[in-house]
This record gives C-alpha cells, sequence and structure tokens, in this order.
C-alpha cells in the first residue's frame, strides 16, 4: 500500500481525494503545509505529496521549494492541485512533477496520483534500506554541477571494520548501522549546508556527499565526532566493555576487530579541471583509500594541485 500525504484547508478538497485514494493508499491530511512539512521531515518519506496551491499562498510555494532542494526529498513526486485565479502562477517555476485543476478532480485524481507513483517509481533509483539517490542520481548530481563550473567539493564516506560486525551479529544489525550512518549524513550535510547540497548512497556502506568546498571539512569532523560517539552503542555490551570484537577475517581465520569506524576521501573542483564524473570520483575514492591507512575515523582532503604534493586531513 503506497503513502500519500495530502495538503490542504479545503474538507471538501481532501475528503474528494481520500474518498478516491484510500482503497488503494494509506491517505494523511494535512490542514497547512507547515504541519505536512514536519511530518515528511520526521518520517519515512511518502510516496506521493498531492498540495493544493493557491496563488494567495505563497508560503506553500517557498515550502515546496525547500522541501525539492533537500537532496532526501529531491526525488519525491509532487501533485499540485489548482484552482481558480492559479493560472496566473508561473508553473513552469514551481517545484511539482504534476498539476491538476481542481473542477478536474473527482474525475482525474486517482488516475493523476497513480500515474505520479509509477513515473517516479520507473524514473527515480534510490536505496531501498536508506531511501538516498544511487548511482545514477550521484553521478548526474556531480556532472550537472561541472558542466556549470560550479565550486563543490566531492566526498567519498566509508565504513572501516563494517563486514567483522555484519558475520559476528548478523545482516540487521548491519543494516542498522548502514541506515543510521545515512541519517547521520544526511542530518549534518544539510544542517551545515541547506541548499544546493547533496548526499547519495553508492551501495552497500559507502556514501558521497557534495557541499560547498568551505563547508565540507566541518561537517566532516561533525560527522566523525558524532558517528564514533553513537558506533559502540550497537555493539553488546560485553563487547562494549572490552571495546573491540572477535570475529573470522576474510581468510577465515579468527581474529579481533575494532568498532566500526568512517573513512572519508575529500576531492573539489580547485584541485584539478574536472571534466567527468568519473575523473572527480575517482580522486575522492584515491582520498578515501588513503584515510583508511590511517587508525580510527578520519577524513583526508586532496591539495595535490593548490599545495604541491600536498595531501591534509585530520583524525579523531
Amino acid at each position: 500500500m503506497k503513502h500519500v500525504v495530502v495538503v490542504s484547508s479545503d474538507i471538501v478538497l481532501t475528503s474528494t481525494v481520500e474518498k478516491h485514494l484510500k482503497d488503494t493508499n494509506r491517505v494523511l491530511v494535512f490542514g497547512s503545509i507547515q504541519s505536512a512539512m514536519d511530518y515528511i521531515y520526521n518520517s519515512p518519506p511518502p510516496d506521493l505529496v498531492i498540495v493544493e496551491v493557491d496563488h494567495n499562498d505563497p508560503v506553500s510555494v517557498e515550502r515546496l521549494s525547500e522541501l525539492k532542494e533537500d537532496p532526501y526529498f529531491s526525488n519525491l513526486p509532487v501533485l499540485a492541485v489548482l484552482g481558480e485565479g492559479a493560472d496566473s502562477l508561473p508553473l513552469d517555476e514551481l517545484r511539482i512533477e504534476d498539476y491538476l485543476w481542481r473542477k478536474d478532480l473527482h474525475r482525474d485524481i486517482q488516475r493523476r496520483a497513480n500515474l505520479n507513483i509509477v513515473r517516479s517509481e520507473r524514473i527515480v533509483e534510490i536505496n531501498p534500506l536508506t531511501r538516498l539517490p544511487g548511482n545514477i542520481s550521484i553521478n548526474r548530481a556531480i556532472q550537472e554541477r561541472l558542466d556549470r563550473n560550479e565550486s563543490f567539493a566531492l566526498a567519498y564516506a566509508d565504513l572501516d571494520q563494517f563486514k567483522p560486525l555484519n558475520d559476528r551479529y548478523g545482516f540487521s544489525r548491519g543494516d542498522e548501522i548502514i541506515k543510521i550512518s545515512a541519517r547521520l549524513i544526511r542530518s549534518i550535510v544539510t544542517s551545515k549546508q541547506r541548499q544546493r547540497s547533496f548526499v547519495g548512497h553508492i551501495g552497500g556502506d559507502d556514501f558521497v556527499y557534495i557541499m560547498n568546498p568551505d563547508l565540507v571539512e566541518a561537517a566532516s569532523q561533525e560527522l566523525i565526532d558524532v558517528f564514533d560517539r553513537l558506533i559502540p552503542t550497537f555493539y553488546d555490551p560485553q563487547d562494549q566493555e572490552r571495546g573491540y570484537i572477535t570475529s573470522v577475517d576474510r581468510q577465515g581465520n579468527e581474529r579481533t576487530f575494532k568498532f566500526v569506524g568512517i573513512s572519508i576521501g575529500i576531492t573539489d573542483t580547485t584541485t584539478g579541471l574536472f571534466e567527468h564524473f568519473g575523473e572527480m570520483t575517482e580522486r575522492a575514492s584515491e582520498m578515501k583509500k588513503y584515510a583508511k591507512q590511517f587508525p580510527g575515523s578520519c577524513f583526508r582532503s586532496d591539495r595535490r594541485k593548490t599545495v604541491t604534493g600536498e595531501i591534509e586531513g585530520t583524525r579523531d
């Protein structure tokens, strides 16, 4: 069953939408855009948002723009219901996927809602575990910025000692760490830079995020600090007390392993004239591999062009 959020203070409108969608969808109704946004930001993302857009309500338009600028919700489909006078709105500037005139609501709402959900599922690829954009969206986000000659930094984050934890506790514990890592990265990145940032999930325990170059290191250090405080809580009490676990390595030998850490490699557009997303992701991956050579969670930043031959960073 799909999850649909409806935003309108008009009880006739919301009742009509509920009537047509409730048999095949879980419908939640909110009387204001603010209450709907509070719910969306603190819950698993819905499959569709249906919102009444009025020419006398610029707040709803602004909040929709804010929602769609958040990388976590950029692919969330929004269907606007337009009433009289809405033809004066700049429809091509609204951050929506589709719109429907109020007079056609009874006739078309079910078909258009289903169409938007199906279209979103076909076009958008997101990781089912973290609900973050996957590789296609990641590559597109990097390339579009390169094509516009934007100044930005790309960070590649990878969890260390993750396989031993999976082997010791099982995949469900590992999935919880993957999910909390995704939430931490998204939360910290967007708190530092609400607009024009991006967070993606490459797969497994690998993530990327895009930020302004002057913000990325502070965000990475905060991520390390919070991650290292939180991760021990995912281990059993006896392992927390010891500070390590016993598991089997890739050669089948039993050995001890430290708690899961996070290594982050950072590059930015000032370090070279990148033309293709592959060049930039390769450089960030190199820096991530370099960071993994150091004990503990850390980040390493590429300075090989602006500071001759130098690679900088910090570790917790």
